[in-house]
């Protein structure tokens, strides 16, 4: 049957199973907008406060369910407030379609009112972008978008629908999914020759990143762990790839990760990365990160193999698959004297993190995870309240960690935490912020109320933008340059003008009671912890360094 092209838009949303989506009407979108309304008991569509916030609501919902996010806005501002999310998405391989309006075709290129070329904008932000001038391309496009953000690698795709489009006619074909095409096998003399420098080394050391977690790769894992008998050191995306307490797991990587881990990694003898891109942050000085040790690098995406270390050997596939049938080519190895010198480090590590502070970043981090269980979804937004939650937290449940890794976006948190309770059926989630994040998008929290979506937000407030200020006093004498923030905002009043709950703490017993009192509403809720603006977060590797230059005090 005949359709306009919004109706099109909006049934092919419903035929690819969408029943949630998140964005910001314009009047380059009214078309499209009248359609979810018709269509409301199919779609139930959140409204943002910011099209940012839409965006990594978006996102958010993507991470923690593992289906695609959309979210639509209308052209101009509209568009060009969804770039920093979908570049977050972009960076950590979240599938996320987003649908733009825009002004019709014959007025494109002429400076028309809230006209901009946002598909020439997000190029290097987006797996892929369409402009649809035809409205007979309009369902096969919006299909292909669903395809491309779902496929391989995943992570965002943008359709820009000029209005003239949306009000054409065409026939609609039924909207039916494409099916993703499996992946290539991986290479069996790749597997191979990965699989004797595996059998030859002495103290293997296994770095797994988000492809493990999108790759829902988490039982291969742990059997070839156990099978070459090596720990488990996790990228920041990585976590919930194992459970934290789990013995082989070290814990997170990297400039801030844990002692063990990074005593662990210097000493290996060989790295094998599943599902990671061996970044900055996590490699340090690479000239160091490599000596005396090979490396196996795995990942779905060839671009990503050998872009940022070099390696002995390398396979392209899914880690799942990968990890599969590497386990079927591997005899069981041992490795006790590795093992435990491995948990020799773990103890160490143990006394470089021991903190009995009655209101340290620790303490409030351990006392909201007795109040959570273990599907509990964990946001953060970016900066020191970020690292600790990463080192602290103890995670059980994939998916359960929602951050922006890749590109550190601040002002991420409330959207993702909104878009991850949204994707859990509503189910309580946690979001650890900073005074300087919460700053950005704090707006989110009416968005939280309006729909009644219960987070809980813990605000480590320090009053400094603080992993800026913990650089200026380790590397620039302390001069601290515009990271006293001076905001006399009171986030209680903040959260109770918003509609709701606003608690303080600043010692353990208040914030026991204000957790108690969050947790057994079902609404949403800001929680204020007052700490010190020179906690910093150890360990510590600085820029281009290595082990040997960490600081634990």
């Amino acid at each position: 049957m005949k359709m306009s092209g919004a109706e099109i838009i909006v049934n092919t949303l419903i035929s690819h199973g969408v029943d949630e989506v998140f964005g910001y009407p314009g009047g380059s979108v009214l078309h499209l907008y009248d359609a979810l309304y018709q269509n409301r008991e199919h779609i139930r569509h959140y409204i943002t406060c910011h099209e940012q916030g839409a965006a990594h609501a978006a996102d958010g919902y993507a991470r923690s369910t593992g289906k695609t996010g959309v979210v639509i806005a209308t052209s101009g501002p509209g568009a060009t407030n969804l770039v920093t999310g979908l570049a977050t998405a972009y960076m950590d391989s979240t599938p996320v379609v987003a649908i733009t309006g825009n002004v019709p075709l014959p007025l494109i290129g002429k400076d028309s009112f809230q006209e901009v070329d946002i598909a020439g904008i997000t190029m290097p932000i987006t797996k892929h972008n369409f402009i649809v001038k035809d409205i007979a391309h309009l369902e096969e496009i919006i299909c292909e978008a669903f395809l491309i953000a779902r496929s391989g690698r995943p992570g965002p795709v943008l359709v820009d629908v000029p209005k003239d489009i949306q009000t054409a006619r065409f026939e609609f074909k039924g909207g039916t999914p494409r099916k993703v095409k499996p992946v290539p096998p991986p290479e069996f003399d790749k597997l191979a020759a990965a699989a004797e420098i595996i059998k030859k080394a002495k103290r293997p050391y296994i770095y797994a990143g988000g492809g493990v977690v999108i790759g829902g790769a988490y039982e291969e894992l742990l059997k070839f762990a156990e099978l070459i008998d090596a720990p488990v050191g996790l990228s920041i995306m990585g976590l919930t790839a194992i459970d934290s307490v789990n013995p082989r797991c070290l814990g997170m990587t990297g400039m801030h990760g844990s002692f063990a881990a990074s005593k662990a990694l210097a000493e290996c003898d060989l790295i094998i990365g599943a599902g990671v891109r061996f970044s900055d942050r996590a490699t340090g000085n690479k000239a160091k990160y490599r000596e005396n040790k090979s490396i196996v690098h795995i990942d779905i995406d060839p671009a990503e193999i050998g872009k940022n270390v070099a390696f002995e050997a390398s396979v392209v596939g899914d880690v799942k698959a990968v990890l599969q049938r590497l386990c079927g080519l591997m005899p069981p190895q041992e490795h006790s004297d590795w093992m435990n010198q491995i948990e020799r480090y773990r103890r160490e590590g143990e006394v470089v993190r021991r903190d009995n502070r009655d209101f340290s970043p620790k303490a409030i981090i351990s006392a909201v995870r007795r109040h959570t269980d273990s599907d509990t979804v964990i946001a953060t937004d970016v900066g020191q309240h970020q690292m600790w939650t990463a080192q602290y937290y103890q995670f059980s449940s994939p998916r359960t960690f929602i951050t922006s890794g890749g590109l550190g976006t601040m002002g991420f948190g409330v959207g993702a935490a909104i878009g991850a309770a949204v994707g859990r059926g509503m189910k309580r989630t946690v979001l650890f912020t900073g005074d300087g994040s919460f700053h950005m998008n704090l707006n989110e929290v009416a968005t939280a109320v309006m729909h009644n979506i219960p987070i809980v937000i813990v605000v480590m407030n320090n009053g400094v933008l603080g992993m800026v200020r913990q650089w200026q006093s380790l590397f620039f004498e302390k001069r601290f340059s515009e990271t006293t923030l001076n905001h006399v905002t009171d986030f209680v009043k903040l959260a109770e003008s918003f509609g709701a709950k606003g608690y303080r703490a600043a010692d353990m017993q208040s914030l026991e009671a204000a957790l108690s009192a969050a947790f057994s509403e079902n609404a949403p809720a800001v929680i204020d912890c007052v700490i010190d603006m020179d906690e910093m977060v150890l360990p510590m590797i600085p820029p281009n360094g290595s082990v040997d230059d960490m600081l634990t005090t």
